[in-house]
């Protein structure tokens, strides 16, 4: 079996009721179909490093623009007498539709584009037709059915992605271990959909020009659906209540909408939108943002949406993004990171099996272990390993301090991004601590470790340098609510940082 449910595939249909939806599915298949199934020439934008977590994924690997199969083998990975014994991979899902939140925002935008009327009445408006004109007159076509599905796009994206691994390491991906691949997936439909994608691509290397079978009929166990591993967020009492559920948590997302560089943003939209600036505010105009970023991914096509922002406001609203991400799944508060020790130790627990095994000189009983789940999954992980740590927080006031820093969640976790463990046995090892090695790579690039900045690290070393991870935190204790107030207010938006 695929490793997925029959279910995985099906296409998703708009509710017989929802005529609207129905109307725009129809008008997304007759504009889109050549851009999503066909090849074509790669679209790209100025604005396409600045969209955050809804960044496509050859926007970070920008070869994969000419080239989107082929690999492309890091100078820095092991060879030689260091073989590939096991891959473990932590992997985002593939490009999605917006969710029904932002569809909704999306809506009511359009329709202050609408009510502004003829363009005749307007100063300056004759012979113009700006980017407020343009959109007016561009189809609304996103729908409330699509609400964060995976689109065909995502699916392209994970078949690639495993096709590149298959060629990277084709002494873990052979056909004998197909049947032993092992499969941990996030219950939300697009890591799921994912997931069957990424197998389907490789059966594609395995089996060139051969369509492939039927989801049931295909040889590898179904994957296991683990939302306390791979949405370990939604499991955490102590996150949720003083984090995603704590209205004062985010308080430098919300100071930063209201700050001087969102401000100045916001008026200059209005001013190309020709829409009274009281009608705007800073979800609006990131929606918008979006937008643009989603007609890239999805569609292949350059919207007028990308045509109201420039650089300087994709800057700002790239950072407004990366304040979400920071506070809430990253450094801003200890839980976000701490949450995930589960996950962790997860990854451990199999590296750990693998080694067992080879010293006993058996087979590894799973050579590939592949975890589909989401950006919220992959981030506090990265924080928790200690990975894209500014010496400074992120604040709603520091954003000129912060132009360069590394934080930048686009570039750490657009759509597909992927971590991955790889363990390596070592044939002419002087010491049996020698004998077994590690590397991560981020997006396919080798990811030097946090502590040293070198690019391979002994195993049993590793794990010493995490050992409070994996032997002291426990996910139970850490997130238990005590009795104390642990939000974080106003007051106190200073002293949350870093904990």
């Amino acid at each position: 079996m695929l490793c997925g449910t029959p279910g995985f595939l099906r296409a998703s249909v708009a509710p017989a009721a929802a005529l609207a939806a129905a109307l725009a599915a129809a008008l997304f298949s007759s504009l889109a179909h050549c851009s999503l199934l066909e090849p074509r020439d790669p679209v790209t934008s100025v604005l396409s490093p600045y969209f955050g977590t809804k960044t496509r994924y050859e926007d970070v690997n920008p070869r994969l623009l000419s080239d989107p199969e082929a690999p492309r083998r890091d100078p820095e990975l092991l060879e030689g007498t260091c073989t590939p014994v096991q891959l473990v991979a932590l992997i985002r899902h593939g490009t999605r539709y917006p969710t029904a939140k932002q569809i909704s925002k999306l809506r009511q935008l359009h329709g202050l584009l609408q009510a502004r009327g003829p363009a005749d009445g307007r100063p300056g408006s004759a012979g113009s037709r700006g980017p407020g004109a343009a959109l007016t007159d561009w189809p609304l076509w996103y729908a409330d059915w699509m609400d964060g599905q995976l689109v065909e796009k995502g699916r392209q994206d994970m078949r690639q992605l495993a096709l590149r691994l298959a060629s990277l390491f084709p002494a873990l991906f052979t056909r004998e271990n197909y049947g032993r691949l092992r499969l941990v997936t996030s219950s939300k439909h697009r890591c799921m959909d994912s997931g069957a994608a990424f197998l389907q691509g490789l059966w594609q290397h395995y089996y060139p020009g051969l369509s492939p079978p039927d989801v049931a009929d295909m040889e590898c166990g179904p994957p296991r659906v683990n939302d306390k591993l791979m949405r370990f967020f939604d499991h955490c009492e102590k996150f949720l209540t003083e984090v995603e559920r704590n209205a004062t948590a985010l308080y430098h997302v919300e100071a930063f909408k209201t700050g001087p560089e969102m401000q100045n943003t916001l008026k200059k939209v209005a001013a190309t939108l020709e829409v009274p600036v009281n009608d705007l505010n800073a979800d609006l105009i990131q929606v918008a943002f979006f937008t643009c970023s989603f007609d890239l991914a999805i569609r292949g096509v350059k919207s007028p949406w990308c045509d109201v922002f420039d650089i300087d406001d994709a800057k700002v609203l790239e950072y407004l993004n990366d304040l979400k991400q920071y506070w809430k799944r990253s450094y801003g508060y200890t839980i976000n990171s701490r949450s995930s020790c589960t996950l962790f130790q997860d990854i451990f627990q199999h590296l750990d099996k693998a080694v067992e095994q080879q010293q006993r000189s058996q087979p590894v009983s799973s050579p590939v272990i592949l975890q589909f789940g989401h950006a919220e999954t992959l981030l506090p992980l990265l924080s928790l390993m200690g990975y894209f740590k500014d010496k400074e927080p992120l604040t709603a006031y520091n954003y000129k301090k912060q132009m360069h820093r590394k934080f930048r969640s686009g570039h750490i976790v657009p759509y597909a991004s992927n971590l991955i463990f790889v363990l390596y046995h070592c044939e002419n090892a002087k010491t049996p601590k020698e004998e077994f090695q590690v590397q991560m790579l981020l997006n396919e690039k080798v990811l030097p470790l946090a502590h040293s900045q070198e690019t391979v690290s002994l195993y049993e070393d590793m794990k010493n340098h995490y050992k409070d991870i994996l032997q002291n935190c426990q996910t139970n204790e850490e997130c238990k609510l005590t009795k104390l107030n642990h939000s974080c207010g106003v007051s106190r938006k200073f002293e949350c940082a870093f904990l």
